[in-house]
C-alpha cells in the first residue's frame, strides 16, 4: 500500500501565552468596575426574587462591567492586547498594510459567587480578533471552551474515535486557565464558559477587535486605539 503524505489545513489559530505582570495592575482597576457592575444589578436582582419569592443573589449571573478601553489607567494593558492582536493577524497571513485595529468592546466581568455563573455557545458578530485575559481562576473555577467554527465541518461530523485525545475529529476543545493567562483567537470562534460552581473567584477581561480599511477610518496607524 502507498503511504500517504498528511497535511492539516484550514484550522482555527489560537495564541496562548502567560502575562502575569498586568495581574495585579488590572485586577486593582477591575475592582471599581465589578462593584459599579453589582451595584447595577441590584434592581434585577430584587425584581427575580420578587418573583421567585426567595432571595437568590446573584447565582447563575455575571457581573458584567462597562467598557474599560478607555480608562486612562488601562492604557499600557489595552496598548499590549493592541499590538498582540495585531502580530496575530500579520502571523495568520492576512495583509493590514490598507487597514486599522480599533476596539469595539473591552470589559471585565466576574461570575456569581452564589455559582453556576456560565455564557452560552457564543461569537462575537463582525470582529476580527477575541481576547481574553484571566485575572481570577484556578481548577475549581469555569473556563473557556472554543468550538469547530467551521459549519461544513460540524453538519457532517463523525463520531469520534478517542474523544478523550485532541484530534483532527475534536469538535470542541477546553483551556484550564490561571491568572495571567491570555488567549488570542480569529473572532469567528464560537466560545463559551461552563457552569462555574462559585467555590473561588472567576474573573476575567474579554475584548473584540475590528478591522476597518483606512479609507474609511481615515486612520494611519496600524495598532489598535
Amino acid at each position: 500500500m502507498s503511504q500517504f503524505n498528511a497535511s492539516i489545513y484550514f484550522g482555527t489559530p489560537v495564541w496562548i501565552n502567560e502575562v502575569p505582570e498586568f495581574i495585579k495592575p488590572i485586577n486593582k482597576l477591575s475592582d471599581k468596575y465589578i462593584k459599579e457592575a453589582k451595584k447595577n444589578l441590584l434592581p434585577a436582582l430584587k425584581e427575580r426574587n420578587k418573583i421567585y419569592k426567595r432571595k437568590l443573589g446573584d447565582f447563575g449571573l455575571s457581573n458584567h462591567s462597562v467598557l474599560i478601553n478607555k480608562d486612562p489607567e488601562a492604557k499600557t494593558f489595552v496598548e499590549y492586547c493592541g499590538h498582540r492582536s495585531y502580530e496575530f493577524l500579520d502571523w495568520c497571513g492576512f495583509n493590514l498594510k490598507n487597514h486599522s485595529l480599533h476596539y469595539t468592546e473591552m470589559w471585565v466581568q466576574e461570575f456569581s459567587g452564589k455559582g453556576a455563573g456560565h455564557h452560552d455557545t457564543h461569537v462575537h458578530w463582525n470582529q476580527h480578533v477575541t481576547g481574553f485575559y484571566f485575572l481570577k481562576a484556578s481548577e475549581k473555577t469555569s473556563m473557556p471552551v472554543l468550538h469547530d467554527p467551521r459549519p461544513g465541518a460540524m453538519m457532517t461530523k463523525l463520531p469520534q474515535k478517542e474523544p478523550n485525545k485532541i484530534t483532527p475529529a475534536c469538535d470542541s476543545i477546553h483551556y484550564k486557565v490561571k491568572p495571567g493567562m491570555m488567549v488570542i483567537m480569529p473572532g469567528y470562534t464560537p466560545h463559551q464558559y461552563p457552569v462555574d460552581m462559585g467555590v473561588e473567584p472567576f474573573r476575567f477581561v474579554h475584548w473584540n477587535i475590528q478591522c476597518v480599511p483606512k479609507s474609511i477610518s481615515h486612520t494611519t496607524s496600524a495598532p489598535t486605539t
